[in-house]
């Protein structure tokens, strides 16, 4: 009997709990999909190890994974206290300096790390601190100095982070760090770069453009959190290679109610326009200290499964929480029973669109048809990853397998719903064989059986991208 496969995919992020080797192999057996390196902590050398100990495993464990290299972007921080932290109290004045002594706060002012926030508000402005633990309305800008009154008050410790409430921060999207870590990366072979903070798709340019110039060849992974990436949404995504719905900055700048109409927004129009989209920040927040997610997270993954998320996200859960294998089981476990739901295995996408390209037209059919046949797999004989691409924007609950002698774009597929990634040369066997093959080695692996309706898409000259422009309905038959 061949078991259930997830769909959706599982980004893990990496940190101090997966150091220990054995405890990133549970986490691997558990589902993890990709792997995240999370630039705002640690060193060069820090994800350096990392990122290799989670291919070792995953090589050992017989499995593909992909890296996701995560920069960190423009934070706006307060500076630090005398005394570390402070308290304040509901309408107290409180000011902000650009110029103040960084080591010198007290209760009643602190310096800034970004010295252009005098020039980027003004009075009625809302100043969110610590992740809107802490809000401020700005009352009035003197030079360098913002006077602010306290709305709600707290503690409030050193270098903690500063949002606009409707966005407006001039800072750039790649700083001065992000450019070292993006070398850093590129070093590394990661096979995604997130961009934070992204205000329109000319960011994304700039940060295409770098990699170019680096040499590198990752892909890149826009974090929507900044409210006015919102109006502009469609051509960020477009100049993207997938989205990330980053839900703890974007809830600050537009407001928490806000966030779960504009998640759905954005993984709708992420699919519509070809783009893999990963939905992430707290979804089992509280099993970074318990071994059980609360219902309310169990619900939050189950519901961006149901609005066809490619992938779900655990950040602090598998980075510093002392139950990473489990949390990623907990997803896991949701994932498959979810993705059951009648509403997940169907689709109207691009039923009325006319194709731009051959294999484009393929993989519609190829998807068209298995919904609508007792189809077991689809088998995706490809170069670059995208046919299984455009054949995973389709809703189903039918495994697509991306077979490719290619090892980047075995990894890249990592990230796509639905998509398995296979290593298969296809250039090594003759023509006349590749089908049986192909076959073959998907029963071999137990991913099909005698009997099994298969779907198999390539083309006509092997070993050439883009070039997807066949599609055959094949039984299986007995391995050989």
């Amino acid at each position: 009997m061949i078991k259930q496969k997830r769909l959706t995919k599982i980004v893990a992020t990496m940190g101090p709990s997966l150091d220990d080797k054995e405890m990133l192999r549970k986490v691997i057996r558990a589902g993890a999909n990709v792997f995240r390196a999370n630039f705002s902590h640690g060193v060069a050398a820090d994800h350096e190890l990392r990122i290799n100990a989670a291919r070792d495993v995953a090589k050992e464990e017989g499995t593909e994974i992909a890296i996701l290299g995560d920069l960190q972007g423009p934070k706006i921080r307060v500076a630090r206290f005398k005394d570390k932290k402070i308290v304040l109290k509901e309408g107290a004045q409180f000011t902000l300096d650009a110029d103040y002594d960084t080591e010198a706060g007290t209760g009643e002012i602190v310096g800034l790390d970004y010295k252009d926030l005098p020039k980027d508000v003004c009075h009625g402005d809302t100043l969110l601190l610590d992740d809107g633990k802490i809000v401020f309305t700005v009352k009035e800008v003197i030079g360098t100095k913002i006077v602010c009154n306290v709305d709600v008050g707290g503690e409030l410790s050193n270098n903690k982070g500063i949002n606009k409430k409707g966005g407006g921060l001039s800072a750039p999207a790649l700083t001065d760090k992000d450019r070292e870590d993006l070398k850093t990366a590129l070093k590394l072979k990661v096979d995604y770069i997130a961009v934070s903070f992204p205000r329109s798709a000319a960011d994304i340019f700039e940060a295409r453009v770098l990699i170019k110039a680096a040499g590198g060849k990752a892909k890149i992974i826009a974090k929507i959190e900044r409210a006015e990436a919102i109006p502009v949404i469609d051509e960020i995504i477009s100049a993207s290679d997938g989205v990330m719905v980053a839900r703890g900055d974007l809830a600050v700048e537009i407001g928490d109610a806000e966030v779960p109409a504009v998640q759905k927004l954005i993984i709708q129009r992420s699919r519509a326009l070809n783009k893999p989209v990963i939905t992430a920040t707290q979804m089992l927040e509280s099993m970074i200290t318990c071994p059980v997610p609360t219902r309310a997270e169990v619900s939050d993954v189950a519901n961006a499964v149901l609005d066809v998320t490619d992938a779900v996200m655990l950040s602090a859960e598998t980075a510093t929480g002392s139950y990473p294998d489990k949390a990623v089981e907990a997803m896991t476990r949701v994932c498959l029973s979810v993705e059951k739901h009648p509403d997940v295995h169907t689709s109207n996408h691009r039923i009325e669109c006319r194709f731009e390209h051959v294999d484009e037209a393929i993989a519609m059919a190829a998807m068209y048809t298995a919904n609508h046949l007792n189809i077991k797999a689809i088998v995706a004989l490809t170069e670059s990853g995208t046919t299984p691409l455009w054949m995973s924007r389709i809703r189903s609950s039918i495994p697509i397998y991306g077979m490719s002698r290619f090892a980047a774009t075995r990894r890249i597929m990592a990230l796509y719903r639905s998509v398995l990634p296979i290593k298969f040369d296809a250039t090594k066997i003759e023509r006349k064989d590749l089908n049986q093959e192909a076959i073959a080695t998907l029963q071999r692996l137990d991913y099909i059986q005698e009997g099994d309706l298969v779907i198999i898409t390539k083309g006509d000259m092997i070993g050439i991208h883009g070039n997807t422009n066949s599609m055959k309905i094949y039984q299986v038959g007995p391995l050989i």
